[in-house]
C-alpha cells in the first residue's frame, strides 16, 4: 500500500501541475515548537515551499549523503535482481571502526545490488555502501567524483561529498534545499520508492551468509515505534555527532502529499526530536492547507480603454480561469491581491469574449503566488464609420504611401526646377538679343544722324 501511495506522489505532480507554487517562507509554524537547524517542507504536488527554516546555510548530511549514493548504483546498474555487488578487502578497511558496518559483511561475500540498495537504505549500511562505490565506479574515489558530477547535474551549487557513507568530514556538506533536489532525483527511481516504504527486509542468503533481516532506522513507518506515523510513507535518516540527527521523509494523506527535511537536531536521552519535528510539520500541512480554486473567471476586475468602438469607450476585463493553488484553508478571494498588467495602454475594437489583453500577478500574504492571463469579458463591436476614416488615415499615413508621394513630389520639384532654369535661359537670350539691336551709336554716326536731319 505505501509503495502504491509513493508511486502517486509523482502522478499527481502531473495532475497539478497547473497549480501555482507558492513562494518559500510565506508560512510560518507556529502550532508546534522545532528543534532543528535546518529543514524544509514541500508539497511533492506543486512544489510549493510550504516551510522553511535555513534552506541554504550549509550543514553536514551525515547518512542523507547514501540517497545520492542510492541515485548513482540505480543509475549505473541496470539489472538490480541479477547482479552481484561484492565486498572487497579495500572496502572493509575503509569502514572498519567507523561504527558504520551494520550488515556485517566478509569479505569476499558476494549480495545482489537490489538487496544492497535496500540495506543501503533502510538500516543505512556503511559497509554496503563502500561495496557499492567500489563495484559502481571502479574504485571509491571514482564513485565519489561521479557523485559530485551528479551534483553539477542536478544544479546543486552548495553541495559537496567525499565518501559514500555520509561519514563527517569538514569537506562534505549540503543544505536543505539541495538535499530536497537529490531526495526528488532518488525518489523518482521506482526501486528506491519501493525499499524506502520497508520497515522490514529479508537479505537473500549469500555466498557466506545466511539470509538476514533488516529494521529500518525510520521509527515513523516502524508500527512498533512509539513515534509511528501513520501517514509517514518512507524516508531516509542519518547521524553523526557533527551533524546531529537529521531525516528526509515522506507522507500522504488525503491526495495531499509532502516531503519533509530536517537536519542538524539534537535530540535529550529518550527523546527522538527528529521523528517528532517531522511528524509535527505533516499534521500542520495536513490541517492547514488546502487546494483551492478562486477568482472565478467571469468577474469583473479591470477596465481598459477602446477606440473605433460602438459605444463605449471601455470593455471589462477578468480573469481567463479561476486560481488553481494549495492555500491555508481559511484563504479565500478576500485574502487576496492582485496586481494588472494590460499588453496595451488602449485597444482597438473589433474585441472578442475572451481575447487575452494582459496579465495580472496574485499576491496572498504580500507574497508572489502566479499569474493569470487577464481576457476581454465580452464582444466589443466596431463602429464601421470609424474604422473607415481610420482606414482612410492610415493609407495616407502608411509608409508606402508616404514613399510616393515623397517620389511624387521630388519628380515634381525636379520638373519645376527645370522650368525655371529653362525660362531662366530663354531670358537671357532675350536680354542678349537686345543689347544687339540697341547697340550704342558711335560718334561719327551720331554726327552723320545729325547732318542728315
Amino acid at each position: 500500500m505505501k509503495k502504491i501511495l509513493i508511486s502517486l506522489i509523482l502522478t499527481l505532480s502531473v495532475i497539478f501541475s497547473g497549480i501555482f507554487a507558492l513562494s518559500a517562507s510565506a508560512y510560518n509554524i507556529n502550532e508546534y515548537e522545532m528543534h532543528h537547524k535546518a529543514g524544509m517542507l514541500i508539497s511533492m504536488d506543486t512544489g510549493d515551499v510550504l516551510y522553511e527554516k535555513n534552506a541554504d546555510e550549509k550543514i553536514y548530511p551525515a547518512s542523507i549523503t547514501k540517497l545520492m549514493t542510492a541515485l548513482i548504483m540505480v543509475e549505473n546498474i541496470p539489472d538490480l535482481e541479477n547482479t552481484k555487488i561484492p565486498y572487497t578487502w579495500d572496502a572493509h578497511q575503509r569502514i572498519l571502526g567507523t561504527g558504520s558496518v551494520v550488515l556485517n559483511l566478509k569479505v569476499g561475500e558476494e549480495i545482489t545490488a537490489k538487496d544492497a540498495l535496500a540495506a543501503l537504505l533502510i538500516p543505512s549500511c556503511g559497509d554496503v555502501a563502500y561495496a557499492i562505490a567500489e563495484y559502481v565506479g571502479g574504485t571509491t574515489e571514482n564513485f565519489v567524483d561521479m557523485m559530485n558530477k551528479k551534483t553539477e547535474e542536478l544544479g546543486l551549487s552548495n553541495t559537496h561529498f567525499t565518501n559514500p557513507v555520509g561519514l563527517h568530514d569538514d569537506d562534505l556538506y549540503t543544505t536543505a534545499r539541495d538535499i530536497y533536489k537529490i531526495a526528488s532525483a532518488a525518489f523518482e527511481n521506482e526501486d528506491i520508492k519501493e525499499v524506502i516504504s520497508k520497515s522490514r527486509y529479508t537479505v537473500s542468503a549469500t555466498n557466506m551468509s545466511d539470509e538476514r533481516t533488516i529494521v529500518t532506522s525510520n521509527l515513523l513507518i516502524n508500527m512498533n515505534s512509539n513515534v509511528y506515523y501513520k501517514y509517514a510513507i518512507g524516508g531516509k535518516t542519518g547521524f553523526t555527532d557533527e551533524a546531529g540527527r537529521c531525516l528526509v521523509c515522506l507522507a500522504s494523506f488525503g491526495g495531499y502529499n509532502y516531503m519533509s527535511i530536517v537536519l542538524g537536531v539534537e535530540n535529550p536521552p529518550g527523546v527522538s526530536n527528529h521523528f517528532i519535528d517531522t511528524a509535527n510539520m505533516f499534521r500542520w500541512a495536513f490541517n492547514n492547507f488546502e487546494y483551492k480554486t478562486l477568482f472565478g473567471n467571469t468577474t469583473p476586475v479591470a477596465e481598459a480603454e477602446v477606440t473605433l468602438a460602438k459605444d463605449p469607450d471601455f470593455f471589462t476585463v477578468c480573469f481567463e480561469n479561476g486560481l488553481k493553488a494549495l492555500l491555508p484553508v481559511d484563504a479565500d478571494d478576500s485574502t487576496m491581491d492582485y496586481e494588472i498588467h494590460l499588453d496595451q495602454e488602449s485597444f482597438e475594437a473589433p474585441i472578442s469574449k475572451g481575447q487575452k489583453v494582459g496579465t495580472a500577478d496574485i499576491y496572498y500574504a504580500n507574497e508572489k503566488i502566479g499569474t493569470l492571463n487577464l481576457v476581454a469579458s465580452h464582444e466589443v463591436e466596431a463602429s464601421g464609420f470609424k474604422v473607415f476614416m481610420k482606414s482612410v488615415s492610415d493609407f495616407f499615413t502608411s509608409d508606402g504611401v508616404k514613399t510616393v508621394l515623397l517620389v511624387l513630389g521630388l519628380i515634381i520639384g525636379v520638373i519645376i526646377l527645370v522650368l525655371i532654369i529653362w525660362i531662366a535661359v530663354l531670358n537671357l537670350g532675350r536680354k542678349k538679343n537686345r543689347k544687339v539691336k540697341y547697340r550704342k551709336l558711335s560718334k561719327k554716326e551720331l554726327e552723320e544722324f545729325e547732318d542728315d536731319e
